[in-house]
Formats: C-alpha cells, sequence, structure tokens
C-alpha cells in the first residue's frame, strides 16, 4: 500500500453503506447516487449525495493524520517566535462538529459558505453533511485577471472573520471557492483562543501566499492594504518562512518581503514629511 493511502485512511466498503444507509433514513430518501470525488483529502473521504448534499466520512486514521499535522504547524508556528496555536481533535465526531459550528460561525457574519446541515456519528465515524456548490473553482483554477478582481473581497472577507475575534488557520487557494462569482471560505482549522492574534497574522501571510503565484506580489500586497495595514503586513512577515516550508504552499516570499519593505518605507517616509506631526 503507498503511504499516501495508508496515512490518508481509506473507509472500507461496508463502513460506507453504513453511512449511506443512515444517511437515507435521516433525510428519507430512496436510490440515493452517491459519487466520490476525487481529491487528495487527507483528513476526510467527501462524497456527493443527490447532487445536494456534500459528506465527508472522517476516520480514526484521518484524526491521527490532523494530530500529526497539528504537532507540525505548531513547530512552525515556533520556528516564527510564537507559542502553537493549532489545537488537535481527539474523535473523528470532534472534527465533524468542528467543521460544521466553524462554518455556522461564519455564515452568521455574512461570509459565504456552504450551508451547514448537520454533524453525527456512525459507529467510530465522523460524519460531516453541508450543502453541495454544484459549479464551483478554486482561486486557483482561476485566471489572473478574475482572481485579481477578487483579490480585495478575499482580504475584505478575511478581515471581517478576524474582527469577529474568529481565525480561519489554513488558507489556501485550494480553501477558497467561487461560484456564482460569489466566494466561500471552507475547511477552517481548529485554533485556540489564546493565540488568535498570531493566528490571524498566519491568516493573512497565508493569503498573500495563496495570491502572489496568481497575482504578482505587488497586487496581493495592494488587494491586502485595502483591509488590513502595513503593521497588519509586518506581523505577518514573521510567518512567510513557516508558510514557505508546507508542501501546499509555493510562492515566492522573497517578493512578498520586498513589497512589505517598499510599504513600511513610504509610510515612514510620509511621516517624516514636511507636515508631520
Amino acid at each position: 500500500m503507498e503511504f499516501r493511502q495508508l496515512v490518508r485512511g481509506r473507509v472500507d466498503w461496508p463502513d460506507i453503506e453504513r453511512v449511506a444507509r443512515e444517511l437515507a433514513e435521516r433525510y428519507d430518501r430512496d436510490g440515493m447516487r452517491i459519487r466520490f470525488l476525487d481529491a487528495d483529502n487527507w483528513l476526510s473521504t467527501p462524497m456527493v449525495v443527490d447532487d445536494d448534499l456534500f459528506v465527508k466520512v472522517i476516520t480514526r486514521q484521518n484524526t491521527l493524520v490532523h494530530a500529526l499535522f497539528t504537532t507540525g504547524r505548531n513547530l512552525g508556528a515556533f520556528s516564527a517566535g510564537t507559542e502553537g496555536f493549532f489545537e488537535r481533535h481527539e474523535t473523528p465526531y470532534e472534527m465533524a462538529r468542528h467543521e460544521l459550528e466553524a462554518t455556522r460561525r461564519v455564515r452568521e457574519l455574512g461570509v459565504h459558505a456552504p450551508e451547514p446541515v448537520e454533524a453525527f456519528e456512525v459507529g467510530d465515524l465522523g460524519v460531516l453533511v453541508l450543502e453541495y456548490l454544484p459549479e464551483f473553482r478554486t482561486l486557483g483554477e482561476l485566471d489572473r485577471e478574475t482572481v485579481a478582481r477578487l483579490a480585495p473581497e478575499l482580504f475584505a472577507t478575511l478581515r471581517t472573520v478576524h474582527d469577529a475575534g474568529l481565525a480561519h488557520g489554513d488558507l489556501r487557494a485550494e480553501n477558497v471557492l467561487v461560484a456564482d462569482e460569489e466566494l466561500y471560505v471552507i475547511d477552517a482549522t481548529r485554533v485556540s483562543e489564546d493565540g488568535r492574534e498570531s493566528a490571524r497574522a498566519y491568516d493573512l501571510a497565508s493569503a498573500l501566499a495563496a495570491l502572489e503565484p496568481l497575482v504578482g506580489a505587488a497586487a496581493a500586497v495592494d488587494a491586502s492594504l485595502r483591509s488590513y495595514d502595513v503593521d497588519d503586513l509586518l506581523a505577518a512577515e514573521r510567518f512567510l518562512d513557516f508558510v514557505a516550508i508546507r508542501p501546499d504552499h509555493e510562492f515566492d516570499a522573497a517578493e512578498l518581503r520586498g513589497e512589505f519593505d517598499k510599504r513600511a518605507d513610504g509610510e515612514r517616509r510620509a511621516g517624516d514629511g514636511p507636515h508631520a506631526g
């Protein structure tokens, strides 16, 4: 068995059948059509039911992998000079329930996200049910012009989440969906209450890292400054090396740092101008 298959935690067919029977009973459906998604998802087995429900089946192996990822991310946070702020889940159901509640919270803020339906257990499996968005593309699948147009909205959305005292914790192009010209944010991870400030700086660094390959460093920073200020950028800068070592981010950290320095220098010059003070 390949290492990737081992750590992803394949769901055995009898367990899939148990989940399907539970779904059919809960939603009073006969002859359900289930389609498995060909997604590189290490933390669940995703599937679509009748083209209107998006279902994630989470195993104990998925929970273990999440714990390993959490440990690695906290080590990265330590390398950035801050305490680790990622938190693990103890059970598959806890993982499912967290994502349900996180999705519910961001929707209450007016942020677009799939409608949460429920989370429940089938044996030792966690099952999450959300609205299925039938026609969407991820941010990374869009052309440069469209991403540049949507970039300010992404940072405005992130700012809304941050101003509410929340953080996403795993922002990347694959977790930003575009459907009907609207941005949808998915797959928020779990961060500690004490680490929210650092997590928000990490979110900003992650968003800039996601956008830099798509629109360039200058355009990404310009878009961010519509919702954040230079001090926010400098707080995010210390997390760039941490984000850069993640295999799901490929960006030019030096280019972003160069843009940060330009904006900081410009702000200092403005403060030292003839009318300063």
